[in-house]
């Protein structure tokens, strides 16, 4: 949903994010709905700025996201509170699973199909009844022999259903079984949130849906940075297709993601195992020998990911232009493969283990960002090689000299051999490009300014060194090198060899081959060779010669309609709302007037909205397909399956395949915790969590005594992403000049400590000190009969800059997400006391 639609809400839940702080353009929009009569809801470990300007403040756990949510579901469930009109029809409530399926709460706390061995699942088993449905997710691969060949089936029927829900294997009847166990309770015996006030949450999150209400869910990495963060996200979408909060004005699971184009990177591929739109990176374990065997295991037999030839080889023309030829399977053959997960984690663990010799660090400082910052540091201290580009020497770039290795007395500076390049990059002030928001939204911005002495702009550097390769190989005659000499590589420069941004952004648009026409949108493109596609999902930016929509900045007035298709432009298409078919009920009137998007005029025998339509514009309410013609694609869908993406069109409350660790989400405990799992003891966290078995990497027990305390860690209002850019300018230093550890009060009067004190911090893979910030907005969790405390740590403090202060991750584990491998810096434990660390010389 759009940032603006928030004013739109009845209702707004801000879970896993100090939006107020961390997001404050985000947060005034959440502000406008609150003067229009919204309840404001913050569900936090920390009473912070957000929960003062919320109506209810929720306390609870770092960790324990899960079972607070699955909590509402179960309250909408027993009570009978969910939007029956909107869920039966665009969800697969009603739909069938196989027989073999069981949940944790029969198996003691795995699903059906867990492999102790191997741990890992087998989706088997939680296939629907006799069909077998692939992954709406280019990450969600199943490794199953015969898998894509079986996914056929959905070209022959609709998937089984039961209408009336009493079928004991439809996903409404595994839901309710599912969630029945999370009581008020039990929430609250988990969450340390008093059942009180988790019952004025669930009622006023259900009091706010239906046909004249909707409400939004916003969240940030306070669900991601979890070894279950794909799940929690997942039980929060699970809450919202409930209550009818998809796709409708004011409706929505709005992920606040962070300043720097965090969305643009992941749109264009900065992630390994992902090409640019969501593609999926070629395996070399997978059946993705051949163009031919990749398309046939990859492409969805229904809904719009039918369409994915077109935008793979589109894409693959955009690579390597006319070196992309059917011999070499338009450029397939050329495509380097994955092998594993090549992602942060498991590369601190190759670096320290001496795997990987050279290392390009760029707009980076996982010195201070990374988990595990001293097994960080020993990896770097591995490396031949180290390329720094930044706008400051980072902590990163000066590792060898000051960071732990050498100030512990660990190594000395000249026994370091990685040889350090420090490369001066470019503010965004200094260099044209484009932002993409948190609501999929381009917008551009020029050159203003000249930067300072060598500093060069990230295309420019990347443009050079990939040029400068080419030259390098241009004689090879090497199988391997082809891929580099492959490479289309010739975009104009200007007088001081900067690439011109917006050639970059023509070809992401997408124009045919070899004539290099603009294409209008997606639409247009082909599997046949004859387009080219730098990133499907922004077609439609460029769709001509000077008109970059990017740079457009119509806003709409006061009188409406409030989409703004005239400001930036939202990928795909220009849509600003995803899945605003689902504004409309079953019929294609809109759900109530107040809540007006999408509706179908019979009269023009289309669809209208002021947004554009996220479905296909001329497609009637009442079409059905014709099963007889085994169809494909969008014509396998039918007028009233709105979300286009999934195989079969509707929401998936439950997931056949996709995910790593199960088809509902399951609360489990972090990695690193205080207490026992309160639904299934003896297992406490996620099953198929990834770890990454270290000397310098280890993982305290569940409940460890000498580890009593639950740690989170959290941005500052401040102090910008990793800190570089504000720890090194003297307005910004001074306004947070020092790191700190929140600390409760009660805690504070135990160990004796008052605001100021130094204390340290420790957990199994290290210390650190700080100064002791004393606070009521931390208060002790009642856990069962456990009393436990929750501190909080900022973490962008270093030794870098002029803000400084001990690395929070330092304290924190090499520990992922099964589907994900994201980190768990968010909910961990650690012991705190008085007092400042023995440092070499003697020194604090």
């Amino acid at each position: 949903m759009p940032q603006w639609d928030l004013a739109n809400s009845d209702c707004v839940l801000v879970m896993g994010s100090n939006m107020a702080e961390n997001h404050p353009i985000a947060f005034r929009f959440v502000m406008q709905a609150k003067q229009r009569g919204a309840t404001v809801i913050h569900a936090d470990p920390r009473f912070t700025r957000t929960s003062a300007m919320a109506d209810i403040y929720a306390p609870l756990r770092a960790g324990s996201d899960i079972a607070f949510l699955g909590g509402i579901i179960n309250h909408l469930l027993q009570n009978d509170l969910w939007f029956r009109e909107f869920a039966l029809p665009y969800t697969n409530l009603s739909t069938i699973v196989g027989e073999d399926y069981r949940g944790p709460g029969e198996l003691g706390g795995y699903f059906s199909g867990w492999n102790a061995e191997g741990r890992r699942y087998s989706p088997e088993s939680w296939q629907y009844d006799g069909v077998v449905v692939p992954s709406s997710l280019a990450e969600g691969y199943v490794e199953i022999e015969g898998f894509a060949e079986a996914t056929r089936r959905l070209h022959e029927g609709p998937t089984p259903k039961d209408p009336t829900l009493q079928h004991p294997s439809c996903v409404y009847q595994i839901l309710k079984r599912h969630f029945a166990r999370y009581t008020p309770e039990m929430v609250e015996q988990v969450t340390g949130c008093p059942r009180e006030v988790f019952l004025k949450v669930a009622d006023a999150m259900a009091r706010n849906s239906g046909r004249e209400r909707t409400g939004a869910i916003c969240y940030a990495v306070g669900w991601n940075h979890h070894t279950k963060g794909a799940q929690i996200i997942r039980t929060g979408a699970i809450l919202q297709a409930l209550l009818g909060n998809v796709g409708r004005p004011g409706a929505g699971l709005l992920a606040l993601r962070g300043h720097t184009s965090i969305q643009g990177s992941t749109d264009i591929a900065t992630l390994y195992d992902l090409l640019p739109g969501y593609l999926p990176q070629p395996h070399a374990f997978r059946p993705h020998h051949t163009l031919e065997d990749y398309l046939k295991v990859e492409t969805s037999p229904t809904g719009w990911w039918n369409n994915f030839p077109k935008y793979y080889v589109s894409l693959l023309r955009a690579f390597y232009g006319a070196q992309a030829t059917p011999e070499n399977g338009r450029g397939h053959d050329l495509l380097p493969r994955i092998v594993g997960d090549h992602s942060q984690l498991p590369l601190t663990v190759a670096m320290a283990n001496g795997v990987i010799k050279g290392l390009f660090v760029m707009g980076q400082n996982p010195v201070v960002g990374g988990s595990n910052s001293k097994l960080v540091q020993r990896g770097l201290a591995q490396l031949d090689w180290l390329v720094v580009r930044d706008i400051a020497e980072t902590d990163t770039a000066t590792f060898w000299r000051d960071g732990h290795l050498v100030r512990d007395g660990e190594m000395r500076p000249e026994d370091i051999g990685t040889e350090v390049f420090l490369m001066p990059g470019s503010l965004s002030g200094e260099k044209a490009g484009s932002f993409t928001n948190t609501h999929r939204l381009l917008q551009w911005h020029d050159k203003v300014v000249a930067g300072p002495g060598d500093s060069r702009s990230e295309l420019w550097f990347t443009y050079h060194l990939g040029r400068r390769l080419q030259e390098l190989y241009r004689a090879s005659t090497r199988e391997e090198d082809a891929p580099i000499r492959s490479l289309l590589w010739d975009y104009p420069v200007d007088e001081e060899g900067e690439p011109d941004a917006e050639a970059v952004l023509r070809e992401i648009n997408g124009y045919t081959w070899p004539e290099r026409e603009q294409l209008a949108s997606f639409n247009d493109l082909k599997s046949d060779g004859s387009t080219a596609c730098g990133c499907w999902i922004y077609g439609g930016v460029f769709p001509q010669p000077g008109r970059n929509l990017a740079r457009a900045r119509k806003p709409d007035g006061p009188e409406g309609p409030g989409t703004h298709l005239g400001w930036g432009f939202a990928w795909p298409d220009n849509r600003r709302t995803l899945n605003n078919r689902a504004s409309a009920d079953p019929e294609g009137r809109p759900w109530s007037e107040r809540k007006r998007l999408v509706w179908w005029d019979e009269t023009k025998g289309e669809w209208q909205s002021p947004d554009q339509i996220d479905f296909v514009k001329t497609k009637r309410p009442d079409y059905e397909p014709d099963w007889s013609k085994r169809p494909a694609g969008m014509d396998a869908l039918s007028g009233t399956q709105p979300f286009i993406m999934i195989p079969d069109g509707v929401a998936g409350i439950f997931v056949p395949s996709g995910l790593k660790d199960g088809p509902l989400p399951e609360h489990y405990e972090p990695t690193e915790t205080p207490v026992r799992n309160a639904f299934h003891p003896g297992v406490e966290g996620n099953p198929p969590a990834k770890r990454w078995a270290h000397d310098l990497n280890p993982i305290a027990a569940p409940g460890d005594p000498r580890y009593p305390h639950v740690l989170t860690t959290y941005r500052l209002t401040e102090h910008h992403s990793g800190g570089t850019p504000t720890r090194i300018v003297p307005t910004t230093a001074e306004l947070q000049p020092e790191g700190f550890c929140e600390i409760p009060t009660e805690l504070a009067r135990e160990l004796g400590l008052r605001s100021t004190d130094w204390v340290v911090l420790s957990t199994p893979r290290g210390e650190i000190e700080t100064r002791a910030l004393v606070t009521d907005r931390l208060r002790p969790f009642r856990l069962g009969e456990r009393r436990v405390f929750q501190l909080g740590l900022p973490w962008h403090y270093g030794w870098a800059g002029m803000a400084t202060g001990d690395v929070a991750n330092v304290l924190t584990a090499v520990v992922g997400d099964p589907n994900t491998g994201m980190h768990e810096n968010k909910a961990l434990t650690c012991a705190l006391r008085p007092g400042r660390l023995a440092r070499r010389g003697g020194q604090g």
